[in-house]
């Protein structure tokens, strides 16, 4: 009796979590279509979806008896995530705050300058750029292993690997950003007698911001999964990728989703908050005026 009793129970919790999702994605479809410019809107629909979406790996997770080592449930992970906040705190400032950061600014900050003097030199453009395209193939777990026995352990070589993977998508995309601008524009200037530096900073620049945000953005995700991957080659005692490595040999698993979870949240606030910023520099755009 009391093992039917608890058959019972998990098929209803995967039964009561599939009709919450159903019903929930019911909902994200009325309101998309009822109030489609509704900012509003536009913000609850993803919270809501995500929402369902653990609604439902919990049910199914507790409900199908899934063993935690493969699948914990999301209250487990949370759970673990409270309980573990000053390790999870060390592994952020180690992984995020000096490796990823500050990887992320000189890997774009120079990529910046190097496109500035490409795009003075015809010869550079022929000859770098489709190397850039090159190199922004080369896969990260054959830069990271290198880029330890050059830099060291600590988060220089950690850095160094954000350096190489953001460089390269950040040089194209400005590369590219600075021919946006059309041959009638560029007349025009040369008609009130622009310079070169003013026809960059009052044209060229102005209209390679789309290009020059879309490399930031590219690499605002390429920065925190570099120096995760980076620390799977060798790191001191703490980050992201040491603890998960280390906790996924222990089989504590609910640690390993705690930091993922936590690496999901640091790298979507990063992406928002360069959005954010492109919103209010590129306004003008015609991708950022309301239909």
């Amino acid at each position: 009796m009391r093992m039917l009793r608890g058959l019972a129970m998990n098929w209803f919790m995967i039964i009561g979590a599939i009709v919450f999702w159903l019903a929930a994605w019911a909902l994200n479809v009325w309101l998309a279509k009822r109030y489609p410019h509704s900012r509003a809107v536009r913000l609850f629909v993803p919270v809501l979806f995500g929402v369902t979406l653990l609604v439902l790996w919990e049910g199914i997770a507790r409900g199908a008896d899934i063993p935690t080592v493969l699948l914990p449930p999301p209250s487990m992970i949370w759970e673990k995530l409270i309980n573990s906040l000053p390790i999870l705190q060390a592994d952020f400032m180690q992984t995020f705050v000096q490796s990823a950061l500050a990887g992320y600014a000189m890997g774009c900050g120079a990529a910046f300058v190097v496109a500035l003097l490409i795009d003075r030199s015809p010869f550079l453009q022929r000859g770098l750029v489709p190397v850039g395209n090159f190199m922004a193939a080369l896969p990260i777990i054959g830069i990271a292993p290198i880029m330890v026995m050059w830099f060291g352990f600590d988060w220089h070589s950690k850095a160094a690997v954000v350096v190489v993977m953001c460089f390269f998508p950040m040089l194209v995309n400005t590369v590219e950003g600075l021919k946006a601008s059309d041959a009638m524009q560029r007349d025009l200037m040369r008609t009130y007698a622009g310079s070169y530096w003013q026809n960059l900073r009052k044209l060229r620049l102005p209209a390679a911001m789309p290009f020059i945000f879309n490399g930031l953005k590219i690499c605002s995700t390429l920065a925190l999964i570099g120096a995760i991957v980076a620390e799977f080659f060798g790191t001191p005692t703490v980050g992201m990728g040491f603890r998960i490595s280390t906790e996924v040999g222990r089989m504590n698993i609910d640690m390993v989703w705690a930091e993922i979870a936590m690496a999901a949240l640091a790298g979507s606030t990063f992406y928002g908050l360069v959005s954010l910023i492109e919103r209010f520099v590129t306004f003008w755009h015609p991708s950022m005026r309301r239909t």
